[in-house]
């Protein structure tokens, strides 16, 4: 149960992701979000999209595995650690913060699941 809850919490968080880099990048909220320049963010706007198509197949992964149920644990499991391993890489890139956005719930909810609470 525990699991599952922190499983649809990281989906909501990559739902959010998805809309901030597809809709509000070039927005003052998307700014300062991602802490980026309005020039920047401008010329950045098509690329941004992109990554929040990916972020936003993520979400599906994890609603799709949350959907099977028990079925799903494998399902939920692979979408997990890739959004584990994504974020340590934002991490290790873009920011620090990333880790603590996007690498830690995906990481508990991992344990979670494994333990099967």
């Amino acid at each position: 149960m525990i699991g599952n809850i922190l499983v649809g919490l990281v989906a909501l968080i990559h739902c959010y992701i998805v809309y901030l880099e597809m809709v509000l990048w070039d927005t003052p909220r998307g700014h300062k979000a991602f802490g980026l320049t309005p020039e920047f963010a401008s010329a950045s706007k098509v690329l941004a999209a992109n990554q929040g198509l990916y972020n936003g197949f993520l979400t599906a992964g994890l609603i799709w595995g949350l959907y099977l149920g028990a079925a799903g644990f494998q399902i939920k499991m692979f979408f997990l650690i890739c959004v584990a391993i994504a974020g340590l890489y934002g991490a290790a890139t873009v920011g620090r913060k990333i880790l603590f956005i996007q690498t830690v719930p995906a990481v508990l909810a991992v344990g979670a699941l494994w333990l099967g609470v």
